[in-house]
């Protein structure tokens, strides 16, 4: 068994084809001088060639999985286009007398080198987007054929160092049951993609391998959800896989079975089951799985992997579409949410010891009023189109909430003054997400129309844990006695206040959360759209006043592992297992 990281769920099953890493014959002799200028002709046809072709791949690659999606290649043209990259090309064709490929090769590898060395994990991904890019280049100015797939096979389980945003483009998802990947991690445009095609992936395979290595045609089963990796699995190992994945298939067909059916408990008690989206094929996805709407919209996604700021229409006209499919129900916007390990390829962030805790989301947003107010112009145009609500992330005090509201009066007036129609009473919340905004939840709440816990990260700030960081990982607990009481004060400051109360971090969707839910009398719950219809199917078979008494009893404890053990009773987590997968 190989342990990597889950990025994408799924099981996959069957033979591997390994991808062979990129390898090029490059000339060893220098150039002269009356060669220069051949040089960066080649060097520049090189780059339109490229040009065009991911352009291509961008257009192909909107039909499969969705606009936002593509805009992974806006970075890819942007890396052509970039000045300092192409610089340090033209440099050591012009100082050192080098061929254009040469050139190329030695300023991938300066650039990979310096970002790898980095402690920044966003840099880290730009690496590999350099690597594809300067790849893509190597071909033409080499005449090196595309690395194919084989296409006339039985359907394989990838496996690559690395796998390009531009491979991937390439994959069809008819011939790949999966994709094992040496590096990598689930940030990274590889795995956004993946989850977009509904590819398993798991990723980080490369220190976890030792001395064992897989070749092409060895028999693997992949996990995509628990990150496992089995190589030449035995005939009991394999039978016990394809029942679970016939398990999956059953409780998926089960679970459509319950779209239409009420979200509601055995007593009674309603509550919206929302999704969070990020583009316009969630939505779809969403729709599909019966949502009561959008909970959280996450705007970012329109910012980033791209060469600049969306424009006003541009916001407007996708803001419009998801509250016109949502036809009624609600779409909860949250204002741009960038910073932390969120960062635009062409918006400079301040370097910072401490990015979770700096310069990011609604900081951002007071301090840049102008990149503030065209998103909030674009968000009360749509206003007119469905139910929509604006949300501000990372909420610390009162007066960050007044000032962001004047800056939506002023958006309004603007609008007013140009002729564009907006809703007036459009409803204004904040997510709960820092220790000091639940402290101060009462006062808070005399300020909004809604709160929504984003539990993410409250559970890392309550508890100083960075879950990404793997040797203080596994002290991020949800299920933390501190972490139940900051729930409760929310919950009970927006019930004083009688407004709407929701939930959109990844406690929503876990199955063993919702006893919680329903004993503080939560309105809404927001999660992946996978998770819809597994929080139903329980939600239908509890009673609300069973699930008081299961808090009372949470309250008591002193430790996660009893509130864990609490939680655990009647609750069978092989299903739970099965329906997270599902």
């Amino acid at each position: 068994m190989i342990q990597g990281i889950g990025a994408s769920v799924g099981i996959a099953i069957g033979k591997a084809f390994v991808l062979p890493n990129w390898e090029w014959d490059l000339p060893e002799q220098k150039i002269d001088v009356a060669d220069l200028a051949r040089e960066f002709d080649r060097l520049y046809e090189g780059i339109r060639t490229s040009k065009v072709e991911i352009e291509q791949m961008k257009d192909e690659l909107r039909e499969v999985v969705g606009t936002e999606e593509s805009y992974i290649f806006d970075a890819h043209l942007a890396i052509l286009e970039d000045p300092v990259f192409m610089n340090e090309i033209q440099g050591i064709i012009q100082r050192q007398y080098k061929a254009a490929e040469v050139a190329v090769k030695e300023a991938i590898d300066h650039f990979v080198t310096m970002f790898d060395l980095l402690d920044d994990e966003y840099m880290k991904e730009r690496a590999l987007d350099i690597k594809d890019v300067g790849n893509r280049l190597l071909k033409h100015l080499l005449g090196a054929p595309e690395i194919t797939l084989p296409s006339d096979t039985q359907p394989f389980i990838l496996v690559a160092k690395e796998l390009s945003p531009s491979q991937l483009a390439h994959l069809n998802p008819n011939h790949v049951l999966g994709i094992a990947t040496l590096a990598g991690s689930t940030t990274s445009h590889s795995s956004i993609m993946a989850r977009a095609l509904g590819i398993p992936l798991v990723v980080g395979l490369e220190s976890k391998l030792e001395d064992t290595f897989i070749q092409t045609g060895d028999y693997l089963i992949l996990d995509g959800a628990t990150g496992v990796v089995h190589l030449e699995p035995d005939e009991k190992l394999t039978r016990q896989y394809s029942e679970l994945q016939s398990r999956h298939q059953e409780a998926t067909q089960r679970l459509k079975d319950i779209i239409d059916i009420k979200p509601m408990t055995k007593d009674g008690k309603e509550m919206e089951l929302a999704a969070n989206i990020s583009s316009l094929k969630e939505l779809d996805v969403a729709l599909s799985s019966g949502t009561d709407g959008v909970g959280l919209f996450r705007t970012e996604f329109l910012y980033m992997d791209r060469n600049r700021l969306p424009q006003e229409e541009e916001q407007f006209e996708v803001y419009r579409s998801v509250a016109e499919k949502l036809e009624g129900k609600p779409l909860i916007i949250r204002t741009l949410d960038i910073g932390g390990d969120k960062h635009l390829d062409y918006f400079e962030l301040p370097e910072e010891e401490n990015p979770f805790l700096g310069y990011r989301a609604i900081r951002i947003c007071l301090d840049k009023t102008d990149l503030f107010k065209t998103q909030l112009r674009a968000i009360l145009r749509a206003s007119c189109y469905g139910e929509v609500k604006i949300m501000y992330p990372l909420i610390s005090s009162i007066d960050e909430v007044r000032a962001a509201n004047a800056l939506l009066d002023e958006a309004k007036r603007e609008l007013a003054e140009t002729g564009h129609r907006y809703r007036d009473n459009i409803e204004v919340g904040i997510m709960i997400e820092l220790p000091a905004a639940v402290m101060i939840a009462d006062l808070l709440a005399e300020e909004v129309d809604f709160f929504s816990i984003g539990t993410n990260d409250l559970v890392q700030f309550t508890l100083a844990v960075d879950r990404m960081n793997d040797q203080i990982s596994h002290m991020y607990e949800p299920f933390h006695p501190a972490v139940i009481r900051m729930l409760k004060q929310t919950v009970e400051a927006a019930k004083r206040a009688n407004i709407h109360v929701g939930v959109c971090g990844e406690m929503a969707g876990d199955l063993r959360a919702l006893p919680i839910w329903l004993a503080l009398d939560v309105d809404e719950l927001s999660m992946s759209s996978n998770a819809i219809l597994p929080i139903k199917e329980r939600l239908l078979c509890l009673e609300q006043e069973d699930s008081r008494s299961t808090f009372q009893q949470i309250l008591a404890c002193s430790t996660s592992t009893a509130i864990h053990e609490v939680l655990a009773k009647g609750y069978d987590s092989r299903s739970a297992s099965t329906n997270a997968l599902a």
